[in-house]
């Protein structure tokens, strides 16, 4: 298994040879692992492997993409023959009446919480709520966290750079697992207080 020295020395190279390679797979990580992927794209760009602008836009193009993938698989399943008797269905009125009373304040919500955001923006989509109002909510939720944990990962990444070198991957593992660990117990206090209500 290669070190975190050799992996830096690939993505360099990486990032020298083909300028469009590491942005595109900075956009396709945040599909799969958003919060570490902006994590790694932050240490990344104060390490000048990729500029910071080309590292936070590619970061935000992907998020982007995957809550409009999000919203449109919701979408096309409520035009699905079998599901769509279930847009107005008496069953899911309560939840379809609570997401358009909340709208703007559950879907910003969801991008803090994990695991909100599959359930919330394919029922935005699912319930057929309007694609302007939820792209603004997405990305004003995205430009708050997104950016905010991007600029701590970059000011780590050049502030530990001198003193730290590789370790500091060590460091932001441990923090991206805190990270995790924290979001999980949050999840089930809130799980907890709804089954309480």
């Amino acid at each position: 298994m290669p070190d975190i020295n050799t992996l830096l020395h690939y993505l360099t190279s990486l990032a020298s040879e083909n300028v469009f390679l590491l942005p595109i797979i900075l956009a396709i990580g945040v599909f799969f692992f958003e919060d570490t992927t902006v994590i790694i794209a932050g240490i990344l760009a104060a390490d000048a492997i990729i500029p910071f602008n080309l590292a936070l836009g590619s970061i935000y193009f992907g998020i982007i993409l995957g809550d409009l993938i999000l919203y449109s698989i919701g979408r096309l399943a409520s035009n699905h023959p079998r599901l769509a008797q279930y847009v107005d269905h008496d069953l899911v009125a309560p939840f379809r009446a609570w997401l358009e009373t909340r709208f703007v304040l559950t879907v910003f919500a969801a991008r803090f919480i994990p695991g909100a955001r599959l359930p919330t923006y394919t029922a935005s989509g699912f319930f057929r709520s309007e694609l302007s109002r939820f792209i603004l909510t997405a990305t004003g939720a995205t430009a708050v966290w997104t950016t905010l944990l991007f600029c701590i990962s970059y000011w780590f990444g050049h502030t530990t750079s001198g003193w730290l070198g590789s370790a500091r991957w060590a460091i932001a593992a441990l923090f991206i697992i805190a990270l995790f660990f924290i979001a999980r117990r949050n999840l089930r206090a809130i799980r907890a207080r709804k089954v309480t209500e």
